[in-house]
C-alpha cells in the first residue's frame, strides 16, 4: 500500500480522506492556503505545507506548487477529494508524467466525462439514455434560438459544457428568456471552468435527481452501490440527499436498470476508482445527466446503507488492488439521510453568510455521523464554498431516519453563523417530505422560506479592531511541526482570518460603522451579503420597479442577484463592479416619486 498520500483539498473532505488513510496505515500530507493556516485539516495531517494565498487559483488550483510539494514531501499519490482539481484532466496528466499516482480515474476518462457534450455523445453511442438535446456545443445565441424552436422546444436548459455543481446551468422557460440564459450559462462556464461553450437540453420541469455510485478497479471489475436521491436542491445545487431512493417511485426493476446504466457508463470510459452517474428520473424514464469522476459530497449515505468505505476502496483501486466486493456482496440495509449544513440564509434566497464561529457542538448518539472541517473559533470564508459540515443519519427505514435527523439537527449548535439548520428542520417536518416530494414547490416559495428563519436571530461574532487575542498556530520547518503563539487582532474582515495568521484585506469596520455605511433609511438598499461585486446592471438616475435587477454579487462561488426593494428612481448608485462589498454596505438609494399634493 502507499506509504504517504498528499490530499489536494481542504475542509471536511480533506479530513475524511485523512481518516481513511489513518485506518489504512498511510501517512498524510496536507496543503493549505494562507487563509487556512489554522484549519483542522492542517492540524490533523502528519505534515502540512503552505501553497499560496487565499485565492484558490493561486493555492488549491496551483498545479505547479502542488506537484512541488508532492516531491518535497515524498508522497507517492495524490487524493483530490471533490472540487478544485478533482476533475482536471490536465492535472492528472501532469501527475502521470511525473510518475505520481492520482487516486481516481485516468486523465482520458476525466476528459471524456469532463465535457458534458462529449459525455452525452459517448453515452448515446454506448446505449445509455440521455436527455434529448444537443451533443455538440452551441456557438451563438442565434443558433440556440433556432435549435430551441425547431428541435427541442421550450422550456429549455442551457448548460456550460464543462460545468458542474449547478454552475453554468440556466433555464429559459420561454423564448424571451433564452438570451439571458445563454449568456449567463456561458459567463459562468468561463468564470468557473475557463470554458464558455454551452449546449442545450430539454428542460424537465420537476424530475427526480437520482444518481448511482460506482467503483472500479484496474482489473476490469466495476460494481454499483445502489442509488441516491438528491432531488431537494436550490439553484441546481443539492441540499438533502438520501439512500436508497424512496419507495414511492422506485422498485427493484428500476433500481437494477439504473445500476446497470451506471456500470455501463463507467465501463465505456475504462473507469477506475469511485465515481457517480447522475441522472434524471421522470415518469419512469431515466436519463443520463453527467458523470462526476470523483468522490461525491453525498457518498456518506451510500456508505451508511452498504457498510462499504468508498474512500478506502478508491485508494486501494488506485494502488492496484482488486475491489474487496463483488456485485452480489452489495446489500442495501435501512435508510440514510444527509443534510448539508451550509452557512447560508434560506429566507434570503440562500445567500451565503460567511463569518466566525463561536461555540460549536456537534450532535451524536446512535446512527449519527458528522463530517466537518471546522470547529469552535473557526472561520467560514467567502473565498470558498459555504459548507460547514455534513450531517448524516441512518435508521431502519425512511420514517425513522427522518425522526433521527430531526433529533440530531436539534442538537447541533453553531454560534455566530446563520446556517441551513432551521431550513432542514422545517422541510423534514412537512407532508411534502413525508410523501417523497422533490419539495421544489417549497424551496422556490419565498414566503415559505421566510418561515424557516430561526426563532432567535443569529448574532454574528463581532469584535472591535483594538481587541487582541492569542492564538495557537502550527508551524512546519523541514518536515517538523511546532506549536507557536501569535498575538494579533481578534479578527479581520468578516469571513477572513486574524491579523498575523495570513489573511488579507483591510481593517474591519466596527458594527456601528457598518450600520452607518448601510444608510439605514427606507430608501437605502444595503448589501445582504459579503462578496465581490460581479456585475452592476442598473444606472444612476434609472427608474426601477420593485424586483428589478440592480446588481450581481459573487459570494462563495455563487452569483447572487440583488433586486430593487421598492419602486422609484436610483438617486445614488454606490456599487462598483470588481470591488469587494461587505454585509450592510450601501448598494443604491432608491427614492420613490413624491405623492401629489392634496387639493
Amino acid at each position: 500500500m502507499f506509504g504517504k498520500i498528499l490530499i489536494a483539498n481542504r475542509g471536511e473532505i480533506a479530513i475524511r480522506v485523512i481518516r481513511a488513510c489513518e485506518e489504512l496505515g498511510i501517512k498524510t500530507v496536507a496543503v493549505y492556503s494562507e487563509l487556512d493556516r489554522d484549519a483542522l485539516h492542517v492540524k490533523r495531517a502528519d505534515e502540512a505545507y503552505l501553497i499560496g494565498p487565499a485565492e484558490a487559483a493561486k493555492s488549491y488550483l496551483n498545479v505547479d506548487k502542488i506537484v512541488e510539494v508532492v516531491k518535497e514531501s515524498g508522497a507517492e499519490a495524490v487524493h483530490p477529494g471533490y472540487g478544485f482539481l478533482s476533475e482536471n484532466a490536465a492535472f492528472v496528466q501532469r501527475l502521470e508524467e511525473e510518475g505520481i499516482t492520482f487516486i481516481g480515474p485516468p486523465a482520458s476518462a476525466i476528459d471524456s466525462m469532463g465535457s458534458k457534450t462529449k459525455a452525452r455523445d459517448l453515452m448515446q453511442k454506448a446505449g445509455v439514455p440521455i436527455v434529448p438535446g444537443t451533443t455538440e456545443a452551441v456557438d451563438t445565441y442565434e443558433d440556440a434560438l433556432r435549435i430551441a424552436n425547431d428541435e427541442i422546444g421550450f422550456p429549455v436548459a442551457v448548460k456550460a459544457a464543462s460545468g458542474g455543481g449547478g454552475k453554468g446551468f440556466r433555464v429559459a422557460l420561454t423564448e424571451d428568456k433564452l438570451k439571458d440564459a445563454f449568456e449567463g450559462a456561458s459567463r459562468e462556464g468561463e468564470k468557473f471552468f475557463s470554458d464558455g461553450t454551452v449546449y442545450l437540453e430539454r428542460y424537465l420541469p420537476n424530475p427526480r435527481h437520482v444518481e448511482v455510485q460506482v467503483i472500479a478497479d484496474k482489473h476490469g471489475n466495476v460494481i454499483h452501490l445502489g442509488e441516491r436521491d438528491c432531488s431537494i436542491q436550490r439553484r441546481h445545487q443539492k441540499l438533502i440527499e438520501e439512500a436508497p431512493a424512496p419507495d414511492f417511485f422506485m422498485d427493484e426493476e428500476l433500481r437494477e436498470r439504473i445500476g446497470k446504466i451506471g456500470v455501463d457508463a463507467a465501463k465505456a470510459v475504462n473507469y477506475v476508482g469511485a465515481g457517480t452517474i447522475e441522472g434524471m428520473l421522470q415518469d419512469g424514464e431515466y436519463f443520463f445527466l453527467e458523470m462526476n469522476t470523483r468522490v461525491q459530497v453525498e457518498h456518506c449515505v451510500t456508505e451508511a446503507v452498504t457498510g462499504i468505505d468508498i474512500v478506502k476502496q478508491g485508494i486501494k483501486a488506485a494502488f492496484g488492488d482488486e475491489l474487496d466486493y463483488k456485485q452480489e456482496d452489495v446489500q442495501l440495509r435501512g435508510h440514510a439521510i444527509e443534510c448539508r449544513i451550509n452557512a447560508e440564509s434560506a429566507p434570503m434566497n440562500f445567500a451565503p453568510t460567511p463569518g466566525a464561529i463561536g461555540e460549536y457542538l456537534e450532535p451524536s448518539g446512535p446512527g449519527v455521523r458528522v463530517d466537518s472541517g471546522v470547529g469552535a473559533g473557526g472561520i467560514v470564508s467567502p473565498q470558498y464554498d459555504p459548507m460547514v459540515a455534513k450531517l448524516i443519519v441512518w435508521d431502519v427505514d425512511r420514517e425513522q431516519a427522518t425522526k433521527r435527523m430531526l433529533r440530531a439537527l436539534g442538537e447541533y449548535k453553531i454560534e455566530g453563523l446563520t446556517t441551513l439548520i432551521p431550513f432542514h428542520q422545517a422541510i423534514l417536518a412537512t407532508d411534502n417530505w413525508a410523501k417523497g416530494s422533490t419539495c421544489s414547490e417549497l424551496v422556490e416559495d419565498k414566503e415559505w422560506l421566510k418561515s424557516t428563519a430561526p426563532e432567535i436571530p443569529v448574532v454574528p461574532i463581532d469584535q472591535d479592531d483594538d481587541e487582541t487575542v492569542t492564538r495557537d498556530y502550527q508551524v512546519e520547518v523541514s518536515g517538523k511541526r511546532f506549536e507557536v503563539k501569535v498575538h494579533g487582532a481578534a479578527s479581520g474582515p468578516v469571513g477572513t482570518v486574524a491579523a498575523g495568521s495570513g489573511g488579507s484585506g483591510g481593517g474591519k469596520k466596527k458594527r456601528s460603522e457598518r450600520k452607518k455605511s448601510a444608510g439605514g433609511g427606507a430608501d437605502d438598499l444595503p448589501s445582504p451579503i459579503q462578496g465581490n461585486m460581479w456585475k452592476v446592471v442598473a444606472k444612476e438616475g434609472q427608474e426601477v420597479a420593485e424586483g428589478d435587477l440592480i446588481c450581481i454579487i459573487e459570494a462563495m462561488k455563487m452569483e447572487n442577484e440583488i433586486t430593487a426593494h421598492k419602486a422609484g428612481t436610483i438617486t445614488t448608485l454606490a456599487a462598483k463592479e470588481g470591488q469587494p462589498i461587505n454585509t450592510g454596505d450601501l448598494i443604491a438609494t432608491i427614492e420613490a416619486a413624491a405623492a401629489p399634493a392634496a387639493e
